[in-house]
């Protein structure tokens, strides 16, 4: 039967007429389709028949998959000749889509629009032979309908969401007034209210809680909340990447940022300042998860980044960060040592964190007493003893490190290397027979001995204590579910990019496509790039005799150092990520 066929039919689906196309068309046998008919004749349901059909689970004659509810909807939709919709809360933009019809009238007619354009309203539904509604919504949104195919749970779910918020950002508004956030450009407008909006009002609970859960659900590391001049921005970081998710009113803005301020123990009256803190939620699975709040005040307001340390993604096992069978040896050999300093370098957002607590879990047993001194205190862990610094009191790295040496510490981990104080303390606290984890700010592994040279250490320290440096960067992987192999693709391209360095082994590059599972990017997730230097004698001779830089990266070299470049280009040979986003995070090989 032809679309234009299956478009005569006028009123609700029925699971039997999906169960004649699906026979007809091939796509389940004639064995499969009375079995389903036997199954489904049993009871009456309420469910929508798509649902309804997707929890018999009827296999594919094609290859005996089982149709769920995604393969039914899109098929479906070729079957009646509608566009296939699968919804990306990311790419709606849920003011607008409110504002178009009301949540009763949405959900009385189960229809949801999802894309508002000068001269087109894109309206979800389920039910493709139900088109009494779209004359009067053409007429009340002037505009003309594109009706598309969904699938009708998340139609359910995303019209309670969508509406809701919106209702939540209205509501908050309206508590409000026409509020401004204290901005560097000051707008005096007479005769209106400067009534502040209450961190505790509803409307705005409800905002941050959906924030914080929608975050969740999008696998977000890091929530940015931006006052611009006119309106505030929602942005989520996905896979590295920032997205924009929501412009908010200014004031409902000011008032989500004082939520969470409050929440997270900071000063709600102070704006004028950084500040720091922390809170622990949970995700609707049940497992906690923590965020680590920083504001800092902007021309036109507080802006407020949250990072999200969710623990399925920030503690792995060594395996699972990226180290190659070669690093993760090397690896293992140093942080099992009884003493010394081992550093772990990078810029900001490269997973330094994440390898950090990773390795330090792996080390923490009963018999050993790993402590933290960090600023702020990332994520907490049972296994170990965390302070967080406090430069309010005085009491910052250097008085933290040497607060810990009196706890009979076995393993030391300072959160960062920032001064000559601070340096020194960790370099004192190895010379006493403790291995200590830090962080610094270097480009690449060899540049972490001429920093710590360029902060005071004197070279012979140096080589007495320092037993290793790791550099790291993180890149995105290809999405397994839509790569496809790069057919006729050559290497040279990949030993170009990693010179004076040569590739030996397979070649298998894949290239990224897009799917609804990575959002269309090509990408899902992200894995570490490495760079290991370990001291060797020979590299403890360099550093005390001849400390160029050159010299050292040489020394480290031949001592099994393989550049970060070499690393991703591994990665890219074995389809895991392409060469683009290696060449964009690593420098070049020296």
């Amino acid at each position: 039967m032809t679309a234009q066929a299956a478009s005569s039919f006028v009123g609700p689906l029925q699971w039997r007429r999906i169960v004649d196309w699906l026979r007809e068309d091939g796509v389940i046998d004639a064995e499969e389709a009375q079995r389903t008919v036997a199954r489904c004749s049993q009871a009456e349901s309420s469910q929508h028949p798509l649902v309804r059909l997707a929890s018999v689970a009827m296999a594919r004659a094609r290859d005996g998959k089982p149709l769920d509810i995604e393969a039914l909807t899109e098929y479906l939709a070729t079957r009646v000749g509608l566009d296939y919709l699968r919804i990306d809360p990311l790419k709606v933009d849920v003011g607008k889509v409110a504002d178009t019809m009301s949540a009763s009238y949405a959900e009385r007619h189960k229809v949801l629009p999802v894309q508002v354009s000068t001269h087109e309203l894109v309206v979800a539904t389920a039910e493709p032979f139900i088109t009494d509604w779209v004359a009067e919504v053409e007429r009340q949104a002037r505009r003309t309908v594109r009706r598309v195919l969904v699938n009708p749970l998340d139609i359910q779910r995303y019209t309670v969401e969508f509406f809701a918020l919106a209702k939540s950002v209205r509501n908050a508004q309206k508590t409000s007034g026409t509020l401004s956030a204290s901005s560097f450009e000051q707008l005096v407008e007479l005769g209106k209210t400067s009534k502040q909006l209450d961190a505790n009002d509803q409307g705005v609970v409800k905002v941050v809680d959906w924030l914080w859960q929608y975050a969740f659900d999008q696998r977000a590391s890091d929530i940015h909340l931006e006052p611009r001049r006119e309106q505030g921005v929602i942005r989520f970081r996905i896979d590295g990447v920032l997205h924009p998710v929501y412009q908010m009113p200014l004031g409902v803005m000011a008032a989500m940022v004082a939520r969470v301020k409050l929440l997270g123990r900071m000063d709600v009256v102070e704006r004028r300042r950084p500040q720091d803190g922390r809170i622990k939620t949970r995700n609707q699975r049940g497992d906690e998860v923590e965020m680590r709040l920083a504001t800092l005040p902007t021309a036109f307001g507080e802006k407020m980044v949250m990072r999200i340390f969710d623990p399925d993604t920030a503690l792995k096992d060594l395996d699972a960060l990226g180290f190659s069978p070669h690093d993760a040896q090397r690896w293992e050999q140093l942080i099992t040592r009884p003493h010394g300093v081992i550093l772990v370098t990078g810029p900001t957002g490269s997973g330094k964190t994440s390898t950090l607590y990773s390795t330090l879990k792996r080390v923490a047993t009963e018999a050993v007493n790993v402590s933290t001194i960090e600023d702020p205190i990332e994520m907490i862990e049972p296994s170990f003893n965390q302070t967080q610094v406090q430069p309010q009191i005085d009491f910052d790295f250097p008085e933290g490190v040497r607060a810990l040496m009196r706890q009979d510490p076995d393993i030391i981990m300072v959160g960062e290397i920032r001064d000559q104080q601070t340096a020194q303390m960790a370099v004192q606290a190895a010379l006493t027979g403790h291995l200590v984890f830090s962080t610094l700010h270097t480009n690449d592994a060899p540049s972490a001995i001429t920093r710590l040279m360029e902060l005071g250490i004197p070279n012979y320290l140096l080589s007495a204590t320092l037993i290793g440096v790791l550099a790291q960067r993180l890149v995105r992987t290809l999405c397994k579910l839509c790569k496809q192999p790069i057919e006729g693709a050559t290497p040279e391209a990949l030993i170009e990019a990693v010179k004076p360095w040569k590739l030996s082994g397979g070649y298998h590059p894949y290239g990224p496509v897009g799917c609804v599972d990575c959002r269309m990017t090509g990408f899902r997730g992200r894995i570490g790039l490495f760079e290991l230097l370990t001291v060797s004698d020979a590299l403890k001779d360099g550093i005390t005799h001849e400390p160029s830089m050159d010299t050292l990266r040489r020394q480290a070299v031949q001592d099994g150092m393989r550049p970060l470049r070499l690393a991703g280009a591994l990665h890219v040979a074995q389809g895991i990520t392409t060469l683009d986003e290696v060449m964009a995070s690593t420098p070049p090989p020296r």
